[in-house]
């Protein structure tokens, strides 16, 4: 297998558009409320994403996504709430999983794949859930409008796991692994009863 197929089977595993937090979402069945505590807690992760390009030394990218904080923000105001700190225990964990990880350049590639090759097809479902169910303010749209584009980060990212060496390559694996994990595991914890999350 291919550095590629190796890790998008790892991320295959735990699909994120697979989680019934999302499909809940695309179908319009989460409650508002689910949003708005989505919003608030998830947006505690969406600040940490800078972090894991600026120890890649790509200050483009890193720019963009503290840009992109903005965004959230303007998804959290419009659902009335504000990006706080994370308080469910597997949000929590998410963003200290983050932080470990991109305290190191090999793991935050793997890291960071984990997220961004998922990021245009979990923007666009969460668009058009948006857009067909729910009646909310304008400012709701603005950051899944942005990442429903693919800006092709996961490709950038790959051609540097690419060039690691077998053993860095290990590493960056382990990574994509752990934060998939950390990442359904926090979609988990913000699923309102009633939501199955078998």
């Amino acid at each position: 297998m291919t550095i590629k197929e190796q890790l998008d089977a790892i991320v295959a595993e735990r699909y994120l558009l697979e989680h019934p937090f999302y499909q809940a979402w695309s179908a319009g069945t989460l409650p508002v409320e689910a949003l708005r505590d989505y919003a608030r807690e998830y947006g505690a992760f969406i600040r940490e994403l800078p972090l894991g390009w600026h120890i890649q030394n790509d200050e483009e990218t890193e720019h963009e996504e503290i840009e992109h904080i903005e965004l959230w923000e303007q998804f959290a105001e419009a659902l009335d709430t504000q990006i706080g700190e994370a308080e469910r225990p597997a949000v929590r964990a998410l963003i200290e999983t983050t932080r470990q990880l991109f305290s190191d350049p090999v793991t935050a590639l793997g890291a960071l794949y984990a997220f961004e090759v998922q990021q245009p097809a979990t923007a666009q479902s969460k668009l058009d859930g948006l857009m067909t169910h729910y009646t909310l303010p304008e400012g709701v749209r603005p950051y899944f409008e942005v990442h429903s584009v693919n800006h092709h980060e996961a490709e950038k990212l790959l051609v540097r796991i690419s060039a690691l060496s077998e053993a860095e390559q290990g590493r960056a694996l382990d990574a994509c692994a752990q934060m998939c994990h950390a990442l359904w595991n926090a979609l988990t914890d913000l699923t309102p009863e009633g939501v199955s999350c078998a």
